[in-house]
């Protein structure tokens, strides 16, 4: 079946329709083209720009075009394969571009599966056929979910109240649903899309990474889904295959699916009946995107609530310290689960003061002695290190000579693949550079080079030789390249077929493991001191998760962290489980110093052959209100900084800078960027140098 591509006819002036389309390039506005016949905004189009034909959507019917009528091409062809796209899309990408000052063919576009944005099987004009040839166009069918078909599970007290309130909500409402790790907030959130589906209505229910989409997707067919409704389920996220990715977004923009489960790309997905957002882990900072629209999801989902009034969920045991803010303002609504929904306690957290201590290979005895110990009583155990890889660094002994990255400001890290020395390879993880390992130091020729500190790759041998009989296995981005195969690890962890998990932050959050009871963290001092205020707050929230992974099913969990500043604050609190301390803490610090949620942000970056370039164009930036006040009304609101080098300073022989923007005024800072994003963008073109405008960033 034939998509359905209408091509335009040469026509006069007068059966013009003009429209402003938005394309995805990095120029500000839309661009004029007119049609011989009437198309409604939020239908794609394909036209001519340049020397390319590309996909385009109309953003605009216009009464008349911003340049001479004379000047302006006609759309090649009008797709009307899909209708339009709906009005609280259309609200939704409009405003995602004015907050996060992008153009707005950089929203729409990007929002849309690749099928529907690139110009494939249109041969030019009065061709036919286009990017949605395999389209089902059947009527849409609208599936309710009776509420009592599925398992009825008993909710605590604390469970029913929260239950009762999201679904009691009359209209809009931002609930903060706060419970410790193990208390049960799914079941809240099941019995509440419960509600919702029975009302025949849909719900989107985010996660923050792919590799927890397996096991929500479980949970959701079997407690949310029958027999009768096998389609009742999307799923949607940047790891899927184009064609599966167009085939769920097809059917849950035309409410044949009733249920999105999805990552931070969801949001922007139309769903024409939807009656409740949800978005689990919301601290996680996988929400951010960090590229391209860096927009955040869990933000985007509370406003999107708002505009179609209904309540959107934030669910964490470690809210972000923003989320927190508002719950304590009374602008989101607390539900609180105190208590683990299972009969069991809270794993113990022991803090092992290592400087006094003589560790083997990273590892304290006491943390050994206790793998032991559970090995011996057939539970799991998780040994917890943030960095992937062999080891940070290869070193010389004699001189010092450390492996650098040619390209970039930063180490290559040591990797070794299964069959020795012979696979060993150097890589930069800001670039992808690879290399061997040098038989011999470059410097002085020393060929006694050295592995220095330690990576999941190194724990997982050094594990395997200490215990020879357990069945261990690592669970990181290396060894998760494949598509399924985080799927297939986490599954073999499930089933009881793994003793030892040595792990990344991927294994921290969000993961029910029955038979896990010990949880061992090395090396997490490394983010205590680092430059980046929310540095503390990361590493709480990163440690409480992964803590709640222990005793979930069977209780008396144990977690140890080995640390050489146990008296720091944040350890304190982990000891206690007390996340309201902590975040009573930061708040407080944060208050004093101005840094948000006290003040609103935006960080523009600069990138370009020589340092001095990127840092004399920040410079010229920053001094662009000073040349026309009249054109920045709030700009006394607003403070600039100096422009800095990133911490990383170079990354694929680019060098980098950063400029920080900052008032205590959100509605100041807003109209600030607004002029200063275009006039920024044309300073940019003069100088060559590339440049990205982050409004509420998550790292400085």
């Amino acid at each position: 079946m034939n998509a359905d591509v209408v091509p335009t006819q040469e026509s006069t002036e007068a059966t013009r329709y003009w429209l402003g389309v938005a394309l995805d390039v990095p120029l500000p506005g839309l661009f004029d083209y007119y049609a011989p016949t009437p198309v409604d905004a939020g239908t794609r189009v394909i036209v001519s720009f340049g020397r390319r034909q590309m996909i385009g959507m109309v953003a605009q019917v216009k009464a008349a075009p911003d340049i001479p009528p004379e000047g302006v091409k006609a759309v090649d062809a009008v797709l009307d394969d899909l209708p339009p796209m709906p009005d609280d899309w259309m609200r939704l990408v409009v405003f995602a571009a004015r907050y996060y000052q992008r153009p707005l063919g950089e929203v729409m576009l990007p929002a849309l599966p690749v099928s529907l944005r690139k110009v494939t099987g249109y041969t030019g004009k009065g061709a036919r056929g286009g990017p949605v040839a395999r389209v089902d166009k059947s009527k849409r069918k609208v599936a309710v979910v009776d509420a009592a078909s599925a398992a009825p599970v008993q909710l605590n007290p604390e469970q029913a109240h929260a239950v009762q309130a999201i679904t009691g909500a009359q209209g809009h409402q931002t609930f903060l649903l706060h419970g410790v790790t193990g208390s049960g907030k799914t079941e809240v959130y099941m019995h509440a899309a419960q509600h919702v589906l029975a009302q025949g209505r849909q719900v989107l229910f985010m996660v923050p990474e792919i590799n927890l989409t397996p096991q929500f997707e479980q949970s959701l067919r079997a407690r949310l889904g029958n027999a009768d409704q096998p389609g009742l389920l999307a799923v949607l996220h940047s790891g899927l295959a184009d064609g599966e990715r167009l085939r769920a977004w097809l059917r849950i923009s035309r409410g044949q699916a009733r249920v999105l489960l999805g990552t931070r790309l969801s949001i922007m997905t139309p769903m024409p009946d939807l009656g409740l957002i949800i978005v689990d882990e919301e601290h996680d900072t996988s929400y951010k995107q960090q590229d391209g629209l860096r927009y955040s999801a869990r933000d985007l989902a509370v406003w999107r609530g708002h505009d179609l009034q209904v309540p959107v969920v934030l669910g964490s045991a470690t809210p972000s310290l923003e989320t927190w803010h508002n719950a304590q303002r009374d602008h989101y609504q607390l539900l609180s689960l105190t208590q683990r929904a299972r009969a069991v306690q809270l794993p113990q957290v022991r803090l092992v003061d290592t400087r006094r201590l003589a560790l083997e290979h990273g590892f304290s005895p006491q943390l050994l002695d206790a793998v032991k110990a559970r090995l011996a009583q057939q539970e799991q155990v998780l040994i917890f290190l943030n960095r992937r890889g062999y080891a940070p660094v290869v070193s010389c002994n004699s001189c010092g000579w450390v492996s650098q990255c040619p390209r970039c400001t930063a180490y290559t890290i040591l990797h070794r693949t299964q069959g020795g020395r012979a696979h060993n390879h150097l890589q930069c993880h800001h670039c992808g550079y690879h290399a061997a390992v040098p038989r011999r130091c470059p410097d002085c020729g020393d060929q006694d080079l050295r592995p220095m500190g330690r990576g999941t790759q190194r724990l997982e041998e050094h594990l395997a030789e200490w215990f020879p009989q357990a069945r261990i296995s690592r669970i990181d981005a290396d060894s998760t390249r494949l598509k399924g195969s985080a799927e297939a690890l986490f599954a073999q962890v499930h089933a009881g077929e793994v003793d030892i998990l040595v792990g990344t932050q991927m294994v921290a959050k969000g993961h029910d493991f029955a038979k896990l009871g010990l949880v061992g963290v090395l090396n997490a001092d490394a983010m205590l001191f680092a430059q980046d205020f929310r540095a503390p707050e990361r590493l709480f929230a990163q440690l409480m998760q992964v803590a709640g992974r222990a005793g979930r099913h069977a209780g008396a969990g144990e977690v140890i962290i080995q640390t050489d500043y146990p008296e720091q604050p944040v350890y304190q609190a982990l000891l206690k489980h007390d996340y309201q301390g902590f975040a009573r803490y930061s708040l407080e610090e944060r208050k004093a110093v101005g840094l948000p949620p006290f003040a609103y942000q935006a960080l523009l970056t600069a990138e370009a052959r020589a340092l001095k370039t990127a840092v004399a164009f920040l410079s010229e930036a920053a001094a662009l209100p000073d040349t026309a006040p009249e054109l920045y009304p709030t700009s006394d609101a607003v403070t600039r900084y100096d422009p800095v080098p990133l911490r990383v300073v170079r990354v694929a022989n680019t060098e980098r800078a950063q400029l920080l923007v900052e008032s205590d005024s959100r509605p100041a800072l807003q109209a600030f960027l607004t002029t200063w994003s275009a006039d920024v963008a044309a300073l940019a073109t003069r100088h060559r140098v590339r440049c990205h405008l982050e409004v509420d960033p998550l790292e400085i």
